[in-house]
């Protein structure tokens, strides 16, 4: 036990040194599950992923059609809001920015934000800017295994930070949703599950954006 205490101290002053941890955090080698309400049962004969609001033509995706399209793989540093931080971990999904760019979807010019719709009604709100860049994906696989149902199998919106020090801006992980089911696309700006009851609504894991006092006088007026 305390060999593994004492390597898990000596890799958080290494990702410390390379200026990869956030004030705040630590590093863990494990992958805490997190959320809201239970795990759901998944029918994938039946599933589908809705894209719609501000964009030109909306969009439904069957699983198969959904795994028909462009793929890609990222290596990002994940940070919780609860104070973890996880390392180096490889995704691969599907890449909201390609599929703008090769015409699969049609964002409207007042497209602004994003919002995430998954199971239990659970969403999360994301300015549309965070979500085309690359280290933001809809995921589907994690370290070469599909995603487990704990981590939001069989779709998961995934936020996090480049490894290799890529310059982008990152968020919290809870602004990528699990058992994600549809992307709406907004003019406006409309909180989230999590963002109603406090959360800070850019979740800035570097400027320690965890609670907005103004979010959570949101819930009286």
């Amino acid at each position: 036990m305390f060999k593994n205490v004492n390597r898990r101290r000596e890799e958080e002053k290494i990702v410390r040194s390379e200026n990869r941890l956030p004030p705040g955090q630590s590093l863990t080698n494990k992958f805490p599950v997190l959320h809201y309400g239970t795990v759901p049962r998944v029918n994938l004969d039946s599933w589908d992923l809705n894209l719609f609001g501000a964009l030109e033509e909306n969009v439904t995706w069957s699983w198969k059609e959904f795994n028909q399209l462009p793929r890609c793989s990222v290596t990002l540093d994940l940070h919780c809001v609860t104070r973890w931080s996880k390392f180096d971990t490889v995704w691969e999904g599907v890449s909201l920015a390609t599929l703008i760019s090769e015409g699969f979807i049609k964002p409207k010019a007042e497209a602004k934000y994003v919002i995430q719709h998954c199971e239990h009604g659970y969403t999360t709100n994301t300015p549309i800017e965070l979500v085309l860049q690359g280290n933001f994906i809809l995921a589907t696989h994690y370290d070469g295994k599909p995603i487990t149902s704990d981590h939001g199998y069989p779709l998961r919106g995934l936020i996090g930070a480049f490894s290799d020090g890529a310059e982008a801006k990152s968020a919290y992980l809870w602004k990528g949703g699990k058992w994600l089911r549809a992307l709406e696309f907004r003019a406006d700006d409309q909180l989230g599950f999590w963002e109603k009851a406090g959360y800070h609504n850019e979740a800035d894991p570097w400027k320690e954006q965890r609670f907005s006092v103004d979010n959570w006088m949101s819930r009286f007026r």
